[in-house]
């Protein structure tokens, strides 16, 4: 039997690259494609024994194609297990053709009855006839691209307002398993398992409200298929998250380098000052913090390991601090005004440093866009939607294209921040695997700045001290879920699991 798992695989395709290389794998391992069909159903029946112990009687909703093929194979299992089965069919039984075909009329053959449906009225009605324990959803799978005919979201739309769990096949139908985007509605699973390659749009975005509990199923096709089928899309886990270099006894502060932050603006001295702590936390041998006078109590309260750095440029630019500066963080609660925007244009000046330009930074890039190969950005959604001159909707649509747009317009490195946060240098993307909702709350990106600016002291180049940054950053939200819970996570309650995590004590 296939074997199951919760633990991911490290690359991700997209359609195109598993359609056309599935075949091909399977072609050199002389397997039958509906062989592998007939795996990805008993996968799946499986994960239902397994998940959904003792159920009882289960709803198999099966579209026209191959996804309602590992439906009807599914149905035609839970039927030998003596499961109290019920299929519908969103088209006529005429119209389905190939494996799907085959695998319907096995069914069949068990005896299993098959309820043609072409409204919602049918749909509820046999839904509430059946005492349903779990639905499976076979409706659409990684062919889907546009947007749903109205029957086709009817139908998701009253899956979703029922209490019973839901089991997708391959994909929750309505996601489009390129981008993770949905149009206009999806199915909302309790859980998802995905064959013989993992599918780039299940694991960002809107996806990750729709994939429930994710599993893969590899129809021990899997090592062929990644040997033909070269990927630029990568999960950044525990297992491929860069390693931080061993500090030799004799380091000092010096040799790990100086972080300057920028920000702290009018009515916005935490967010540099939560930058600037969780650079100290990361690691950082020195923080040199420029912010408005008023805000400089408030900015050093209880951390006196932070130096002050002048707050103009007539200054900053003869002080030690920025000869001394690697790295320079710009942006966090910077403001908008004259004085915040002649500081950044004095940093963006300073093209032999790196520099990590986030919140406010990003507004000041997006009016004077231009590349640098030392800089790091990490917008957010609205961010990077005016970075790109479009619309949070356009980014939403296809965060692949988007961070990959944004790294190659704007230079270095990109992080599209959001649920399944997204690194890339222009080529490469890595999908992140860390973090939760709990971390829906103000200062969040101001801290993720700052590792990733210690970091970037400590690696060899800026791509491994972002992908490390943004892991360790959601790790260490992780950390505080499982203590306290996600609801009321304060950005400040990461900096204690982040030095932990980063020493690898957790």
């Amino acid at each position: 039997m296939t074997k199951i798992s919760n633990i991911l695989p490290q690359q991700a395709y997209s359609v195109k690259q598993v359609r056309e290389n599935e075949v091909k794998a399977a072609a050199e391992l002389a397997i039958p494609i509906y062989e592998l069909m007939l795996r990805a159903g008993n996968a799946a029946f499986a994960l239902l024994n397994e998940r959904y112990k003792g159920v009882k009687s289960i709803l198999v909703i099966c579209g026209k194609g191959n996804n309602g093929g590992d439906g009807f194979v599914v149905a035609r299992l839970a039927k030998q297990a003596d499961i109290n089965v019920t299929v519908l069919l969103l088209t006529e039984q005429n119209t389905i053709t190939g494996d799907a075909k085959s695998a319907m009329e096995e069914y069949c053959q068990q005896g299993g009855e098959i309820y043609e449906v072409n409204n919602i009225k049918d749909v509820e009605k046999y839904y509430f006839q059946c005492d349903v324990d779990l639905i499976v959803d076979a409706i659409l799978g990684t062919g889907f691209n546009g947007i749903l005919r109205a029957f086709y979201a009817d139908v998701i739309e009253f899956v979703n307002q029922q209490s019973c769990s839901v089991l997708s096949l391959d994909i929750p139908s309505g996601l489009n398993a390129d981008t993770g985007a949905i149009s206009p509605i999806a199915i909302n699973a309790d859980s998802c398992i995905t064959f013989i390659a993992l599918k780039q749009g299940l694991l960002t975005g809107q996806a990750t409200n729709y994939c429930g509990h994710l599993y893969f199923a590899n129809l021990d096709v899997e090592a062929i298929f990644t040997q033909i089928t070269q990927s630029h899309i990568f999960l950044l886990n525990a297992d491929s998250k860069p390693a931080l270099p061993q500090r030799k006894p004799t380091s000092h502060k010096g040799d790990i380098g100086l972080v300057l932050t920028v920000g702290g603006g009018e009515g916005m001295p935490g967010a540099i000052r939560l930058s600037s702590e969780a650079a100290l936390r990361t690691g950082a041998g020195l923080v040199a913090v420029c912010c408005l006078p008023q805000n400089r109590a408030m900015v050093f309260n209880g951390r006196p390991e932070l130096m002050l750095a002048p707050d103009n440029i007539t200054s900053l630019e003869i002080s030690p601090i920025i000869a001394k500066a690697k790295t320079i963080v710009v942006g966090p609660g910077l403001g908008r005004n004259n004085w915040a925007k002649e500081l950044y244009d004095y940093v963006n000046t300073l093209t032999e440093k790196t520099l990590v330009v986030d919140a406010d930074g990003l507004y000041f890039l997006a009016e004077q866009p231009n590349i640098n190969p030392q800089r790091i950005i990490t917008p957010h959604p609205k961010e990077a939607s005016l970075l790109l001159n479009c619309t949070v909707a356009d980014i939403e649509a296809d965060r692949f294209a988007a961070v990959r747009q944004l790294a190659n317009k704007y230079g270095g490195v990109c992080v599209l921040k959001g649920a399944g946060s997204l690194v890339s240098d222009g080529e490469q993307v890595w999908i992140n695997t860390t973090g939760n909702a709990g971390m829906a709350s103000g200062g969040m990106g101001d801290v993720l700045s700052g590792i990733i600016a210690a970091l970037s002291l400590q690696l060899p180049d800026l791509l491994a001290a972002v992908k490390l940054g943004v892991y360790l950053h959601g790790h260490a939200a992780d950390i505080v879920a499982q203590q306290q819970g996600q609801c009321g996570m304060l950005a400040s309650d990461l900096l204690l699991p982040l030095q932990a995590s980063v020493n690898g004590n957790i």
